[in-house]
């Protein structure tokens, strides 16, 4: 990848690997390419043994990420739920490095300190499923194939925990302006919460609501990536086609 034009770099939720992104390249046109981490346990990586710590993923996956994005590389990091998190820690380690994180984009999160009360980690299988399909308000058509279910659940499971027991690396918030979005019907994540993000940065902060749950994006990849594209412009998240409401700004 070049280091002369910013990259949008994506971090996929709990049991989904970087191919939910592809879409997203054709979506978002000439305005950057869009990358994404991939992470162990899935897709091309799908022998390796999946991450149950934040932290520590964001550590050993560091390196290989700065050397893919380049010498110099400027990027925007996109994260929803679990990848928000780990986007958050990316943002700390990857400023260390030679990469210029330009923003932070966190969507489907509460703020970094804030830990979930309501769990699916450690329930059996079946409860399992059930309880993060009613989070998310949206179940992976895989899981009702018995091969793929086999090879996602392990990956989902492993995902929950890592997100579900996350504390941050530091209570040093990031430099970088930080925007938050949110399905406005979400009933995993409050506004309050998708709002505590402020905390998060000592630059600017800007907030907006999309239509739809937890899973919103799956079906509004364009709309999130012209408010991406209308944040790097304006510092702020102008109304897209009436479908995009609620935003703030400090």
């Amino acid at each position: 990848m070049t280091g002369h034009r910013t990259t949008l770099l994506c971090v996929p939720f709990a049991g989904a690997g970087a191919s939910f992104f592809h879409p997203w390249r054709a979506l978002a046109g000439d305005r950057w390419p869009v990358a994404a981490v991939e992470m162990p346990g899935r897709e091309r990586r799908m022998l390796e043994t999946p991450y149950r710590n934040v932290v520590e993923a964001a550590e050993n996956e560091v390196e290989g990420i700065a050397a893919t994005l380049g010498e110099g590389a400027r990027v925007v990091l996109f994260g929803h739920s679990l990848g928000a998190v780990l986007a958050y820690e990316l943002v700390h380690l990857l400023s260390k490095r030679d990469v210029h994180v330009e923003r932070l984009v966190v969507s489907g999160s509460p703020g970094p300190w804030t830990q979930r009360e309501r769990r699916a980690a450690g329930l059996p299988d079946e409860e399992f499923l059930a309880r993060v399909e009613e989070f998310a308000g949206f179940r992976h058509p895989a899981l009702d194939h018995p091969e793929m279910r086999e090879l996602i659940l392990p990956v989902l499971q492993a995902d929950c925990e890592m997100h579900e027991n996350y504390l941050p690396s530091t209570d040093e918030p990031v430099s970088v302006p930080i925007c938050s979005l949110r399905g406005d019907s979400d009933g995993l994540v409050t506004a309050d919460e998708a709002r505590q993000w402020r905390d998060a940065t000592t630059s600017t902060f800007s907030y907006a609501e999309l239509p739809g749950d937890h899973m919103y994006l799956v079906d509004l990849g364009r709309e999130v990536l012209d408010v991406i594209e209308r944040q790097g412009r304006s510092g702020g998240a102008p109304d897209v086609s009436g479908r995009v409401r609620d935003v703030t700004d400090r």
